[in-house]
């Protein structure tokens, strides 16, 4: 049973992790990989909308999507797009990445063999990941713009789509932490985190969201 209060909390952490970015035509679209195909959906749908004439989609596999995406996330997010009729013409892949830091370093290395000149990158993830994706390109990539974007849902659809309440505040929770912790490991860049937010994950940590925190000094990018 969820209590009222890890309810609320959640939902601040939800809300912080969003960046509120406008959208606007970029040089390329980068999908990260991840177990949700609704970042693949997000991206063609900005590709369609005229927000970037290239996509990029990016990832290997994890413990999480190895059994659903055997041929590695990036090649899965691939075919939901050409499914969705965007032309191969305007989708590169990246296989490799393991993490936020390398979908980040390995999709600017394959756009750069591709000989294509980026000013701006439309960076799309997961609703709570919004916040972790732009303060690590920003740290890797600072000469783009960023422009942070994801499927636009609230928690309680997100909830419904994954069929986990649990798992999701847990993500909520991990991925505050490393907002925390991964700028002082060089990851990511240093953003403000305010007191009620803080509050609210430290309260969920103590209710035990506890799955995805990650052991002092012992992180991933």
């Amino acid at each position: 049973m969820i209590s009222t209060q890890a309810w609320t909390d959640a939902r601040r952490l939800w809300g912080y992790h969003q960046m509120g970015h406008t959208l606007r035509p970029c040089s390329v679209a980068v999908g990260l990989g991840s177990h949700d195909l609704g970042v693949a959906d997000a991206a063609v749908d900005l590709y369609k909308r005229g927000m970037a004439p290239l996509l990029v989609f990016t990832g290997a596999t994890s413990p999480t999507t190895r059994d659903r995406m055997p041929q590695g996330e990036a090649v899965h997010y691939r075919e939901r797009a050409l499914e969705l009729g965007v032309p191969s013409s305007a989708i590169l892949v990246e296989p490799n990445a393991r993490n936020t830091g390398e979908n980040i370093r390995f999709s600017k290395a394959v756009l750069e063999e591709a000989g294509v000149d980026v000013s701006s990158v439309l960076l799309i993830s997961k609703p709570y990941e919004e916040r972790r994706a732009y303060a690590t390109a920003r740290k890797l990539w600072p000469e783009v713009e960023i422009v942070s974007a994801s499927s636009p849902m609230t928690l309680d659809e997100y909830v419904d789509s994954i069929g986990d309440a649990r798992l999701v505040i847990d993500m909520l929770v991990g991925a505050l932490q490393r907002l925390l912790i991964y700028p002082e490991q060089g990851f990511m860049i240093s953003q403000p985190v305010p007191d009620d937010v803080l509050q609210a994950y430290e309260r969920l940590c103590h209710e035990g969201f506890s799955s995805r925190l990650l052991a002092s000094g012992k992180s991933s990018a």
